[in-house]
């Protein structure tokens, strides 16, 4: 056996060492399992009812009753945040799948449609970058009305061109590597050799930044619903409730601080896994 065959031999031998989670890589995953909990089961974390109206109990400060407060109808600020996980995820979640499906159509349309294509798309994207993202969603909501579904397709074309852009560059990268002249040297075809080498290699970067993407995705559709163009009161979703509580914030804060508490949290959250999944994943290139 070669010297090099017994270096190999060692260096596959020996245990491989995992980075253990930060605290923030820790804190974040908790708080993720918790908004998971929050969507699935929200009755393990409350109990009360986020509508039910107590006009008596109307502008209580947080207390142990009510941990959050209540807001102008005596309703539990906390359990409102609760039930208002489902909605303000599954509008992020939602907005993400869209822009990153978009993305992706644009992205392999430019990398594998010829020069023509390749220029049309890459105009397309950069018309569409010259815009701020908010600002587009707010031009599709003009155009569609508002609502929570136009929202949720609003935010998500604003973060389409991103996407796309990203995988072009990787396409690109892709189709010049190593492996992929090896499979057509063995006499792969194109299809072949884009299901199984190209997308498999340049949707996993993808999915680590579409952690990222979570995030913002909540961030802007709560904007909207805050300026009255997505979700309306008296629902729940966090920037819907952001815009009902904004009118007592000299007198009653909590009904703004939670909501935006809760946003601000779960942006940091998948920031951080989206960041920690980056490292690793680049790690092990």
């Amino acid at each position: 056996m070669s010297e090099l065959d017994l270096r190999t031999a060692a260096a596959s031998a020996a245990p491989v060492r995992r980075a253990r989670p930060s605290v923030s890589e820790i804190f974040a995953m908790a708080f993720v399992l918790f908004l998971a909990v929050a969507t699935v089961v929200p009755g393990l974390l409350s109990s009360i009812d986020p509508n039910a109206i107590a006009a008596r109990d109307a502008f209580q400060g947080p207390s142990p009753e009510h941990w959050f407060g209540t807001d102008e109808s005596g309703r539990d600020v906390y359990s409102r945040v609760i039930a208002g996980t489902s909605t303000s995820l599954l509008i992020g979640v939602s907005a993400t799948v869209i822009g990153v499906t978009l993305g992706l159509i644009l992205g392999v349309i430019a990398g594998f449609g010829g020069r023509i294509l390749d220029f049309s798309v890459n105009r397309t994207i950069e018309v569409l970058f010259a815009f701020p993202g908010l600002l587009l969603a707010l031009l599709v909501i003009v155009i569609a009305g508002p609502g929570p579904v136009t929202a949720t397709i609003a935010v998500g074309l604003s973060t389409a061109p991103g996407y796309a852009r990203i995988i072009r560059g990787q396409l690109a990268g892709i189709r010049s590597s190593g492996y992929v002249e090896s499979a057509r040297v063995l006499g792969h075809g194109p299809r072949r050799i884009l299901t199984r080498h190209i997308l498999p290699n340049a949707l996993a970067p993808l999915m680590v930044l579409a952690t990222l993407g979570i995030g913002q995705a909540v961030v802007w559709a709560s904007a909207l619903s805050y300026l009255g163009l997505g979700a309306q009161p008296p629902s729940a979703e966090w920037g819907a409730m952001l815009s009902a509580g904004r009118t007592y914030i000299g007198t009653a804060w909590w009904l703004t601080v939670f909501p935006g508490l809760m946003i601000v949290l779960t942006t940091i959250a998948t920031t951080i896994l989206g960041r920690s999944l980056t490292r690793r994943t680049a790690g092990r290139r």
